[in-house]
């Protein structure tokens, strides 16, 4: 087994917002020979950490030189683990964690990862994947978006063949691919981290700025806590929104037309075809029996004129609506909701999520 290590500088401020500590965090991957770990073996085990006394960080890597080494390899990288109380990677829970964790059955070795917080960069991603629009959640493709350049130009893949090659032939040029290929990962994990600050927008780490209605539109714009390398956007129906930098602005398309409020306890009213709305039997006593029916829960409403924000959700009240059964309620602009930063907040809350989806 042959263990590699090196040093880089690394600006902490360029970190993605991760709420857990640099100090006791690990970061990971593995180079396989398969994706099945009863089929195939693991040959190297990168890591890399952070070390505060000097303010660097540090790379460790063990390579499996000859073919009989895997339960050596594990054990040194669960060896080095146990100082650490969190592990990042990506899409490490899907298949680096449960590959490692089956050889440890089958080699009958401790298993680390159960005193480690697992964090992995590729679910963050997933979530938020309807507005990075990209091709693929593939790790050079998130390096792409976000401007990260690397050296190695291989996929885990290709080097299947470049290991077995290397096995036979001990050629230095060929371990000189397989360790870089590792490397540009566990170091890109670093660069991959920004990915938390799009995460975070959707958690609302952000303050609201203002608010304009201008035209038929309302903007909402906001000023982020983490900033965005690249830009994103998104749109839904009425919903509009775009982030880089640390702004995040929002778009609604405004309805201005006439909307109904349907009153809840429709049995304590009546409903005056004439006027078409209805009104509560304690003030209906004047109402001849004629002009006035038992109010139904669809025709029990009063009509609101105005201009309109939509909302998927009932957010804010009250909530008038087109039509009983519709799905999509509407509140009022009014001055008290320009000037209330969490109303406005939470509603933009409730279009992000629903741009999400």
């Amino acid at each position: 087994m042959k263990i590699f290590r090196n040093t880089f500088q690394y600006n902490i401020d360029n970190i993605g917002h991760i709420n857990v500590p640099l100090g006791s965090t690990l970061f990971f991957d593995i180079e396989t020979t398969g994706f099945s770990a009863a089929h195939s073996k693991v040959y190297l085990i990168g890591c890399l950490y952070y070390d505060s006394e000097e303010n660097l960080f540090r790379t460790i890597q063990w390579f499996m030189d000859k073919d009989n080494e895997e339960d050596k390899l594990i054990s040194a990288f669960f060896d080095f683990s146990r100082d650490y109380t969190h592990i990042i990677h990506f899409n490490g829970d899907g298949f680096d964690i449960p590959y490692i964790t089956s050889k440890c059955s089958y080699f009958k070795l401790f298993n680390g990862f159960s005193t480690l917080k697992s964090i992995d960069i590729y679910r963050a991603a997933l979530v938020i994947k309807n507005v990075l629009k990209l091709q693929n959640l593939k790790q050079k493709t998130i390096e792409d978006f976000l401007n990260v350049h690397r050296e190695d130009k291989y996929s885990g893949g290709e080097l299947i063949k470049v290991y077995e090659d290397y096995l036979k032939n001990k050629d230095n040029e060929a371990l000189a691919i397989l360790v870089l290929h590792n490397l540009d990962d566990i170091k890109g994990l670093l660069n991959l981290l920004t990915i938390f600050n799009y995460t975070e927008i959707f958690k609302g780490s952000y303050n609201i700025k203002s608010i304009l209605t201008e035209k038929n539109e309302a903007i909402i714009e906001a000023e982020l806590f983490y900033s965005l390398p690249s830009r994103i956007s998104a749109s839904l129906n009425t919903f509009y929104m775009t982030a880089y930098g640390n702004t995040l602005k929002i778009k609604v398309n405004i309805y201005t037309d006439e909307l109904k409020f349907f009153y809840p306890n429709y049995r304590d009213y009546y409903f005056l075809p004439e006027e078409d709305c209805s009104i509560h039997k304690s003030v209906a006593f004047y109402v001849d029996k004629n002009f006035r029916t038992q109010a139904k829960a669809a025709n029990c409403y009063s009509k609101k004129t105005g201009i309109f924000l939509p909302q998927h959700q009932n957010i804010i009240s009250p909530y008038f609506k087109r039509e009983y059964n519709d799905k999509i309620t509407y509140f009022e602009i009014t001055e008290e909701f320009l000037r209330d930063a969490d109303a406005i907040k939470e509603y933009s809350l409730h279009i992000l999520q629903m741009l999400l989806k």
